[in-house]
């Protein structure tokens, strides 16, 4: 293999067809050479920076030059941001004026670290949204909020919204998080990359090989959840419904998540689990593609037992893995699970309980929901269909602005351009 390669978009004509392939290539053409930078709160450790991770290289692979920055702050603002982002889910928070102080002062310190001077600008969830009032803003701005935003709370949400409304458009993952703005919204699902390395094919010795590095025992049934440690996964009713379930069917759980960045909650949530250890509960902290693809093949059953949940990109890995999915009915979990159809939705631990049985003691209930899973990522869910939802929204604005030069530059006194 040659390691200097960058995969293209011909990688992919095998799972989203010649058609596709080369009607993302026509339009790619039309916006060839635009420079588009994207902007979220961390390089690794969540589903936002695996998406871009994929997908600013499968941009660049086709000529639209893309670039991804993060941005950087102390633990005050990431402490900050994380309530917001429960906020936005639906949690109380006492929104004081020292937490918009932190939250304002450190974006305004980024926008004079980083010369947003590029055709598009896409900014992703909350933590850089206030970045657009420090620049002459002369070309299209777009926020992608990632974000559950079904009830969120409304403190939080109408001080975000005068920011949000500096906006050209603002893109969320369904329907259901539509709000009452002036800026223009689409819905856009995400999607998973079958190409990376969470979900690249893996023989059985590969397999085997990463499960017994971590000392995990395939000898009974594996049950998994991967995702990080946040309160919003449930962690702890995913526990519950195994306990229940092993009255019954004999198996091995496996909770695998991490730390990210941006997130000062998780090692807390971590900690809150350790306890419950046991032989056949095992709780492992990990960054480790490898180790994640290898649970999602080899499980028998994958939970996704969210309370939140803005899409769960690990619901889709799993699903196109062939393993069934129990998830939470929440949010954008819900579209891509069809109830007894392709997997389980739930609202309880003990209706998760139910549903890990019954899976588990079916083999052929099993494999059936595993082979439509599949095929329902196949067809809603791989990274092609977003990359050219991108590049149509992209598309669309370029004809309106005809991208002026002299774009954008910073402002010192922060008023909006």
């Amino acid at each position: 293999m040659d390691w200097n390669r960058l995969i293209t978009i011909k990688d992919y004509e095998p799972f989203a067809g010649t058609e596709a392939i080369r009607r993302i290539e026509e339009k790619a053409r039309a916006i060839h050479d635009l420079h588009v930078i994207h902007m979220n709160s961390t390089y690794s450790g969540g589903g936002v920076s695996q998406i871009l991770s994929s997908l600013t290289l499968l941009m660049n692979s086709l000529g639209i030059q893309t670039g991804w920055r993060v941005v950087h702050g102390p633990p005050d603002f990431f402490s900050v941001t994380k309530k917001f982002h429960n906020a936005l889910q639906g949690d109380e928070i006492n929104l004081t004026t020292r937490k918009k102080q932190i939250y304002e002062q450190v974006i305004c310190e980024n926008a004079a670290r980083n010369h947003l001077d590029h055709d598009i600008v896409i900014i992703h969830d909350p933590q850089p949204l206030p970045l657009i009032q420090h620049y002459r803003k002369k070309s299209p701005w777009i926020w992608r909020c990632h974000i559950d935003l079904s009830s969120p709370n409304r403190n939080v949400w109408n001080y975000l919204v005068p920011f949000i409304e500096k906006y050209d458009a603002a893109i969320f993952s369904c329907r259901d998080y539509h709000q009452n703005l002036r800026t223009p919204q689409v819905f856009f699902m995400p999607a998973i990359d079958p190409l990376s390395i969470v979900n690249r094919e893996m023989s059985e010795k590969e397999v085997d090989e990463r499960l017994e590095h971590y000392g995990i025992p395939t000898d009974l049934p594996l049950v998994v959840q991967i995702s990080r440690f946040d309160r919003w996964k449930d962690p702890e009713g995913v526990i519950k419904a195994y306990k229940i379930a092993r009255k019954r069917v004999d198996c091995t759980l496996v909770l695998l998540g991490g730390m990210a960045t941006d997130d000062p909650e998780g090692a807390e949530v971590y900690r809150s689990l350790i306890s419950h250890r046991e032989e056949r509960i095992i709780i492992l902290s990990r960054q480790d593609g490898a180790l994640v693809n290898a649970l999602q093949r080899r499980a028998a059953v994958v939970l996704q037992k969210s309370i939140r949940e803005g899409f769960g990109l690990t619901v889709s890995e799993a699903m196109w893995k062939g393993t069934p999915v129990i998830g939470g009915n929440t949010g954008g979990i819900r579209y891509q699970i069809q109830d007894g159809v392709n997997g389980f939705l739930v609202s309880s631990a003990e209706e998760a309980a139910e549903r890990i049985v019954e899976i588990l003691e079916n083999p052929e209930l099993r494999e059936k929901m595993g082979q439509a899973a599949r095929e329902t990522v196949r067809q809603k869910f791989l990274l092609t269909r977003s990359l050219e939802e991108y590049i149509d929204l992209i598309g669309s604005f370029e004809a309106d602005f005809r991208i002026a030069s002299g774009v954008g530059s910073f402002l010192t006194d922060g008023n909006p351009g």
